[in-house]
């Protein structure tokens, strides 16, 4: 909507996580008329929930226990998170405590009603079919997913479908922006450039 009101073109759409998700959903419902660019950073599977459509999901009871961490302790819940958002929990990981505060300090500002909203919104909402109206023509073996210890940016020129490239970051880490920002920026200015 905004880039039509502001007769925005060639734009450079960056999403995170679930902002990938929102990068995909715009151009599968909008079209690639005014996006030059796309990158996918770290992204969500698109459904994290298990379901009969979907093996690969994780249960229910794995969001159920984020809503429950939660609802004890909104406090500890997010010190926690943070130390595996940027995979601090893994071997030889070098960790940073201005980070894990920095994510603890934004979290507790936002709202507590919609951060548990968001919990369902990132476990339950679907973006297959959003994928598929965008990328169904592009190579299978270059939309794959890095594995659990790799995270990886996604970078596509969406108007002509013709490159899809994955770039793992061999960090571990899902904020893999905050933990190596040298690399993930080079990764992102170089593609701008081109």
């Amino acid at each position: 909507m905004y880039k039509t009101a502001l007769e925005l073109k060639e734009v450079i759409m960056i999403g995170h996580s679930t902002g990938g998700g929102e990068v995909a959903r715009y151009i599968g419902r909008h079209g690639t008329s005014r996006v030059a660019k796309a990158v996918l950073i770290g992204t969500v599977r698109p459904l994290m929930l298990k379901t009969a459509a979907n093996s690969e999901g994780r249960p229910i009871d794995m969001f159920d226990g984020i809503r429950a961490g939660f609802t004890a302790d909104r406090s500890q819940c997010f010190k926690d998170l943070a130390v595996s958002f940027f995979g601090f929990n893994r071997e030889g990981a070098k960790t940073s405590q201005g980070a894990i505060d920095s994510l603890w300090s934004s979290s507790m500002l936002g709202s507590i009603k919609g951060e548990f909203a968001c919990i369902k919104a990132f476990s339950e909402t679907d973006f297959t079919k959003d994928l598929k109206d965008r990328c169904a023509d592009l190579d299978p073996a270059r939309r794959r997913r890095p594995d659990r210890a790799d995270r990886g940016l996604r970078l596509q020129e969406p108007r002509t479908g013709q490159r899809l490239d994955l770039h793992v970051v061999k960090v571990g880490s899902h904020g893999m922006h905050t933990v190596e920002p040298a690399e993930i920026n080079d990764i992102l200015l170089g593609f701008i450039k081109e």
